[in-house]
Parts: C-alpha cells; structure tokens; sequence
C-alpha cells in the first residue's frame, strides 16, 4: 500500500497570513499554482486560491495592496499525513471536491508537503479508481451546498 510520503511533493512555498493578496497572486504567478499553503512560521493555519482572491476580494472591492491574506484565506482546511495511504488521501478528495491536500506533521501540525490530485494519479495502478476520482472531484455539486475550500 502506497502512503502519502511516497507521492507528494516536500518542495511546498506557502505564504503569511499577515502578507497582502497582492504577494500572493506574484507566487501563485511565479510558481504557476492557483493555491498556495498559508502558514504561521511552519504551523499550517490555512490556504488561499486564485479564486479567493477573485471571489473574496476582487469581487468585494477590497484592494490587492491593503488586503491581508488572513482577511480571505480559508481556515477550515482539509490535511492529510505522510503516513495516511493514497487510497485514504483520494477519498477525502473524493468527499469534499478538492485537487490539492496539505501535508502536515501528526505531532505539531507542522506543512511538511502537498499532494496533487496529479501526484496520485502518477502512482495509481488503478485507473477506474482514479477516473472515479477524477470524476467525483469534478462533479456539479447539489443546488445550494456550497464546496468546502482546500
């Protein structure tokens, strides 16, 4: 059975809370990602996409420079550990439609990596699994349930 450490990436940037959004979109830019891990020191405390920056803040009229990504990350973020296998890890994604998942350590909480949905896919010897997953994450979702961010 294959674990979460055998696929993921350790080379993971993430970004402050206390940085502006503007910050933000440059790594995004720069690392060709559209979500980015949001720590305090190492501690994963959130995540923040290209399209919190759109819907959160764009939308809002809150202005890239003066808006911290604290004021629109999401906090409530879905993790998994290097020691959880792939299949695990794949359902979760499955569950909640999400394509990237933060890698924590169990005893302090620590970023340690990110898995892709991609990631996953490369190690899978079962296609139907991950054409089902593939498929799950990328479902509609029912009239008025709203999508939990990463």
């Amino acid at each position: 059975m294959k674990t979460i450490a055998d696929v993921m990436s350790r080379d993971v940037t993430s970004v402050s809370p206390d940085e502006s959004i503007r910050r933000a979109a440059e790594l995004m830019e720069d690392l060709d990602v559209g979500a980015l891990p949001v720590t305090e020191g190492q501690r994963l405390v959130g995540m923040i996409t290209d399209r919190d920056i759109t819907i959160r803040a764009t939308a809002a009229g809150l202005g890239p420079e003066e808006t911290q990504v604290a004021e629109i990350m999401t906090d409530d973020v879905c993790h998994c550990y290097e020691d959880q296998s792939t299949d695990d890890v794949m359902q979760d994604m499955r569950d909640i439609q999400i394509r990237r998942v933060p890698v924590v350590s169990r005893d302090d909480h620590q970023l340690i990596g990110i898995v892709a949905l991609a990631d996953l896919v490369e190690c899978e010897t079962d296609d139907s699994k991950t054409a089902q997953t593939l498929l799950e994450i990328s479902a509609p979702l029912p009239a008025g349930q709203a999508s939990t961010p990463l």
